[in-house]
Parts: C-alpha cells; sequence; structure tokens
C-alpha cells in the first residue's frame, strides 16, 4: 500500500493558525520601504493552507482570485467549508503537490505562498514546487516562503533527530502520535539529567525542550515529528530557486527591516563592506543567530528611484489595530529589548488612536510642526506593522466589494465560536486578511447581532452558552466555579471590550 502522507504527520489535524504574513497587501509595504516596485495582485496560490485559514481569511476579504491544496483530506474538507461558507472565489483541493502542479486549470499567479512546508517535505516536493514556481508565477510575481534556517537551529538537530527516532522506536504501535510525543519528550529529560556531554556543549537545549513541552501538541506533531526536517542555510535556498528565475526582494518580517533593533554598529558596518547581496545575507544570519526565515522573493526585481518611492510610500494607507493604551513602546528585537522614542511614537499612536485608515503622507503633514520626519514616520510605520500594532489598508472600492464576503464568513466563525475557542481570527475587509479575535469576543458580537445592547446582556448570553456545554471559565489557572463568579468574569470582559475591541472591530467592518 503506497503512503500518501509521504512521511507527513496526518493522524493529527494542524492548528486553526493564521498567518498574515500570507497577505499579499502586507507586500507593499516591504517592498517600498526597499525601494522596490510591488505587483498588483490579482491571482494568488497557497501551497500547503492546513485547516485553511489563512487562504480563506485573505479570499474572503479582497478581490483576489485564490487557489490552493493541502494533501490532507480533512484539512481540505474544512477549508473548503469555509470558502463555501463565505462565498469568496477560492478554489482549494485536497491535493498532493505534483498533482496540484500538473492541474490544466490554473491561472498563472501574480502571488505564490507557502508558510511552514518547505523545510518539513521531501526533495522531491521541493523539486515538484520549484517547478510550479517556475512555471506558474507571473513575471513581476512574488513569492513568500518561510522556512527553518541554519545555524539558529544547528544545536537543536541532534535532538530533534532523537526524538522523532524515539517516536518511531520506542513508540507502541496504534499509540497515536500525542503518545508518543510526550513519551519522547520525558525520555529527553531523562537524558538530559544524566548531563550528557552533548548538554554541556550546547546549553540552551535544555531551555527549547522546556519550551517545547509547554506548547500544543497539534503543532509540534507537524513542527518535530515528521519524517523530513531540514533547517536550510540561506545560500542553498537560493541554489534551489535557481531554476525559478528568482531574485531574493526583501524580509517578510518587518522587524527585520529595523537594523537598529538587530545589529550593533560593528556589525552594521561589516555587512555594510559586503558587495554580495547573498552573502550578506548568510553573514546576518550568523550576526542573529537566524532560525527562521520569512521571505519575499521576486521574478524580476525592479527598483523605483527615490522619487517614485517616496510618493509611493506617501500615499500607503494604514490603520492602528491594537487598542492605542494597548500598544508597547517596547520592541524586541535581537539585541533585546528597545524603547521606542516617545517623543515620535506618541503623537503617531495618538494621530491614529481613532482607528480610521490614514496615508504616511497625512500623517507626516498632520505631525510636520511637531519636527517629526516622513523618515521617522516610515520607520515608525514598519516598527509598529512589525509588532502588530498596524495594518496595511487596502482601497475603498475593494473594501466595498469584499464587505459581503467577510461578512458571510464572520457570521460562520461566530457560529464556530459558539462550541469552540478553535478559532481566534475574524476577516476585515480594510485590511485585507485576519485580525485576532478571541472566543468571548466573538460570542459578544453574537449577542450585538441577536439585539442585546447591554455587556451585561452580553454576560449572561455567554453563560448560557457555557452552560449548556457544562463550560466554565479559568482565570489564572483557576476554575471559577460558581455562576457568580464566572457571570462577574464574563461581565468584566465585555465591559473591556465595549471600551477598547468594539470601536476598532466596527472601524475595520467587522462588527
Amino acid at each position: 500500500m503506497s503512503d500518501w502522507t509521504a512521511g507527513y504527520i496526518a493522524d493529527i489535524g494542524y492548528t486553526y493558525g493564521y498567518y498574515t504574513e500570507l497577505n499579499p497587501l502586507r507586500v507593499k509595504l516591504a517592498f517600498l520601504n526597499a525601494g522596490l516596485v510591488c505587483p498588483e495582485f490579482g491571482t494568488a496560490c497557497e501551497l500547503g493552507f492546513g485547516q485553511g485559514m489563512s487562504v480563506n481569511l485573505h479570499a474572503a476579504a479582497s478581490v483576489t482570485h485564490w487557489h490552493g491544496t493541502d494533501f490532507n483530506p480533512a484539512q481540505a474538507g474544512f477549508a473548503q467549508e469555509v470558502a463555501q461558507a463565505s462565498g469568496a472565489d477560492a478554489r482549494l483541493f485536497d491535493e498532493a503537490f505534483a498533482d496540484f502542479a500538473n492541474r490544466n486549470d490554473l491561472p498563472d499567479f501574480d502571488y505564490i505562498g507557502l508558510h511552514g512546508i518547505w523545510s518539513w517535505i521531501s526533495d522531491a516536493n521541493r523539486t515538484v514546487i520549484v517547478d510550479f514556481v517556475r512555471r506558474k508565477l507571473k513575471v513581476g510575481g512574488v513569492l513568500y516562503l518561510s522556512y527553518n534556517t541554519q545555524p539558529g537551529w544547528a544545536a537543536m538537530v541532534p535532538m530533534r533527530d532523537l526524538l522523532t527516532e524515539h517516536s518511531e522506536t520506542m513508540g507502541a504501535p496504534g499509540q497515536g502520535i500525542v503518545s508518543r510525543i510526550d513519551a519522547a519528550l520525558a525520555f529527553s529529560e531523562k537524558l538530559l539529567a544524566t548531563n550528557p556531554t552533548y548538554a554541556r556543549a550546547n546549553p540552551q537545549v535544555a531551555d527549547r525542550l522546556k519550551k517545547i513541552k509547554e506548547q500544543n501538541r497539534n503543532y509540534l506533531a507537524h513542527e518535530y515529528f515528521n519524517r523530513d526536517w531540514l533547517p536550510m542555510p540561506f545560500v542553498r535556498m537560493a541554489e534551489w530557486l535557481s531554476p525559478t528565475k528568482l531574485n531574493y526582494a526583501c524580509s517578510a518580517h518587518y522587524l527585520d527591516h529595523v537594523v537598529a533593533v538587530n545589529l550593533t554598529a560593528e556589525q552594521q558596518t561589516l555587512l555594510k563592506e559586503i558587495p554580495d547581496a547573498m552573502f550578506r545575507e548568510t553573514v546576518l544570519d550568523f550576526m542573529v543567530n537566524q532560525q527562521f526565515r520569512r521571505d519575499y522573493w521576486t521574478k524580476g526585481v525592479r527598483r523605483l528611484n527615490a522619487m517614485e518611492q517616496a510618493e509611493a510610500l506617501r500615499v500607503q494607507r494604514v490603520v492602528l489595530v491594537q487598542p492605542r493604551t494597548d500598544v508597547s513602546l517596547k520592541v524586541i528585537g535581537n539585541l533585546g529589548e528597545a524603547m521606542l522614542q516617545e517623543t515620535i511614537y506618541n503623537p503617531i499612536l495618538d494621530l491614529l488612536a481613532d482607528h480610521q485608515p490614514r496615508t504616511l503622507g497625512q500623517v507626516e503633514q498632520a505631525l510636520a510642526t511637531q519636527g517629526i520626519s516622513f523618515a521617522q514616520v516610515l520607520q515608525a510605520a514598519m516598527v509598529l506593522t512589525g509588532s502588530g500594532a498596524l495594518q496595511a489598508v487596502q482601497d475603498d472600492a475593494t473594501t466595498s466589494r469584499a464587505k459581503e464576503q467577510t461578512d458571510k464568513l464572520n457570521t460562520f466563525l461566530i457560529g464556530k465560536a459558539r462550541g469552540s475557542g478553535d478559532i481566534s481570527y475574524l476577516s476585515s475587509p480594510v485590511t485585507g486578511g485576519g485580525v485576532t479575535v478571541g472566543r468571548f469576543q466573538q460570542l459578544f458580537l453574537l449577542a450585538i447581532s441577536q439585539g442585546k445592547t447591554q455587556p451585561t446582556e452580553w454576560a449572561q448570553f455567554i453563560w448560557q452558552i457555557l452552560i449548556a456545554q457544562n463550560q466554565k471559565i479559568v482565570k489564572e489557572g483557576r476554575t471559577l466555579e460558581t455562576p457568580d463568579e464566572n457571570l462577574a468574569e464574563l461581565a468584566a470582559l465585555a465591559q473591556t471590550f465595549a471600551e477598547k475591541q468594539l470601536p476598532i472591530l466596527k472601524a475595520l467592518q467587522i462588527a
């Protein structure tokens, strides 16, 4: 019997995650910041979409025509159900990469994205993907690719191999992947307790294992326990993509663009002395001990002149998607925690605190009397987008066209929230993608849609849902046992929602 899984974990579903880097709308500011021409995205494809949250949130919230595949039929079935609920133009399949790549009914794509796929598949599947990108990505198109890389994974590779070998050789037949994961982690603790020379030479491994034990088992199964698992140096990645005619464009992780929080002055000087852009990326990875790369590649790099870049940047629109009071003026880079300059960031955040879209040019003009330059506005936009406080905004016509689809999708997802907290995202036609909205916040929206106007009514509404399922709230690790305790906590959450989250969700045309 053939193994349709090709060594990939299939007996446990992937998490219902959403990955904002896959949003084509996010490409533009990164490209413009790097001085590159960014294409329009009429057609897009996600390879290995998991449960399909990203592809469906993006399809519903835009006018882009999405295609995609995931080999797991259970995941593909859910993704198709979500697509049907929204009515978006998303054609999603349960085919292996080779079968999908050979379809004769696929368009050429402006954008192809893979998140959490490349490092966990065989060389044969990598070859299929490279050929697919070579054939199907348009000239000027963008590839988003994330992958585990070296040198950040160097110390952990032997331990990962040990974990998977234990799972395969010591796990009992029929035991199930979760039990095998727990057994492998328990064994690794016993091993480290013997103080092996490997652990003494790589002291960070013990801390990483401790963090791994705390993570979701569905995630761990797909992250560490597939047959194929290969952290790939940047130069190898470039070699793999060479047949596609792609060039490296820039990082999709916005904070990578802010060198001040990642590199010392000496490191910046050394990088400037390296004329070869590809080798410079390799050296950069050593400087920051890179573990996971999120990269944009493009088929034909085209550069903007200084005037074109400035004009395009000034019309880029952004919106604040977090409560003003919740936005931290601390940012974590490779050099550790850095404080953002209050005299620059506070005026920008105060201006955006009404959660209305503005262009960077409008921000510049509004703050000109405070001595804030456009360069400072741009860097703040990169930092705040990187931290999740800002998101890019699409044009009003696209927002209007997408609104019916996002309404349908959000109604479907909120319905799911009645019985589960698995999905923590809703779709915004303003940002063209997903926004984090927890289970109780989704249920508050459901209460509002049913005519309940006061936070106390929302709390009572949710409590009735929880009672019907014999569920109680867990707060700070403690289960709230009495109805009064649960209702008091729900009322407090509802009041916070009314004051902080609801105005944002209205601005994002979710509520």
